[in-house]
């Protein structure tokens, strides 16, 4: 890979080894973290229905990964076609920028119509036989129509991380009074940050009509809490926002987990003791990493009635850090950190001891690659 740009937080990955390292990189951290979401669910951080929401996000970005992949399966071996690299945030993130999922939805709105127009799998790979025996050289072009088609094929078959995944809402359980209670989630892509952030929200449901079903409120909730999932916004600010624009619905719980960021020493530029970690490591390219993720949780202390002329409403009130400190400050009541890293990385961090890592939750792959401990 050329040498990083170190005049902008982008980089494009400018050949197809690059890229594919890049790649399967993240398609092994993101199994990783399946098994962490596992571990977290155990150890009752994640309830068993908030884990499925999770592991779902995660199997969507990990689609969106391999769809990208083939995107990009012969990039920087093709000049004078179209956007040949993909382009990532080097700086603070690891991910790809914002408008590659942009691009990847607008692509995958008209997947049907290319496809209908493209040679087959089949025909595609008879043509390239055919130039390698008649004229012996490398079909870069068929390559590149090959990973096209796979990649329209990709998007076509769904379940990807775009930039808004919109909310769903799953019954939980039926509760005293006719209420029902749900676990809704959503996904953005902060457009900031260039990171994935997931969101979860219990609610219990009051209305005579099941939320999922309700072609009233239901639309008007995915869109209210689509326009409030923005990264500025303190959780406290939008379950506010969402109890008093729904008087029939509660949030009990809401949850903001930001995914990311990635450090890589082959990626990504950082400062601080991650890279001093990263730089004494020196772990070859699939150990050469640490990916970390926040966790934001807001929880209702107890409800009231506000009493009107007419009608009474019930209104959250929601609990926040009784020290200030950190979770105060951004509106939830508790803010937690983890990190995941290979094994030779996590070493050296244990021999430096960095004191902000100290409150950090560590997970550490071992080296099969396989197993993840806690560190």
């Amino acid at each position: 890979m050329s040498e990083l740009d170190l005049t902008t937080d982008h980089k494009a990955l400018d050949d197809d080894i690059a890229a594919r390292r890049y790649f399967a990189k993240f398609a092994g951290i993101i199994d990783r973290l399946v098994a962490v979401v596992d571990r977290l669910q155990r150890d009752g951080v994640f309830a068993p229905a908030e884990a499925e929401a999770i592991q779902d996000h995660l199997t969507r970005i990990a689609a969106t990964f391999d769809a990208l992949s083939l995107k990009y399966l012969v990039s920087g071996r093709l000049d004078g076609v179209g956007q040949k690299h993909l382009t990532i945030d080097l700086h603070e993130s690891g991910f790809p920028i914002f408008q590659e999922l942009v691009t990847m939805a607008n692509d995958a709105a008209q997947a049907a119509a290319h496809l209908e127009t493209m040679p087959g799998p089949d025909e595609l790979k008879d043509r390239m036989i055919r130039q390698i025996l008649s004229e012996r050289r490398v079909p870069t072009r068929l390559q590149y129509a090959m990973s096209q088609r796979l990649y329209y094929e990709a998007l076509a078959r769904g379940g990807l991380f775009f930039a808004q995944v919109h909310p769903r809402a799953v019954w939980m359980r039926d509760l005293a009074g006719g209420r029902r209670e749900y676990l809704v989630h959503w996904a953005v892509y902060d457009s900031q940050r260039n990171l994935p952030v997931l969101y979860t929200m219990r609610v219990e449901d009051s209305g005579r009509k099941a939320l999922p079903l309700d072609e009233t409120r239901w639309p008007a909730v995915q869109a209210h809490l689509l326009a409030q999932s923005v990264g500025g916004l303190k959780l406290i600010t939008i379950a506010r926002g969402f109890d008093g624009d729904f008087e029939d619905l509660h949030p009990k719980h809401l949850r903001r987990i930001h995914l990311g960021p990635m450090y890589s020493q082959a990626f990504t530029l950082q400062t601080g003791p991650i890279r001093e970690i990263l730089e004494e490591a020196r772990a070859p390219s699939g150990e050469d990493w640490a990916l970390f993720w926040t966790i934001e949780d807001l929880e209702a202390e107890r409800s009231e009635v506000e009493k009107g002329w007419f009608s009474s409403v019930e209104r959250q009130v929601f609990r926040l850090d009784p020290h200030g400190g950190a979770a105060g400050e951004s509106g939830a009541t508790r803010t937690r950190q983890f990190m995941i890293l290979p094994e030779r990385p996590y070493q050296v961090l244990v021999e430096k001891d960095p004191v902000s890592f100290r409150r950090i939750r560590k997970f550490v792959v071992d080296r099969t690659g396989r197993a993840v401990l806690d560190g």
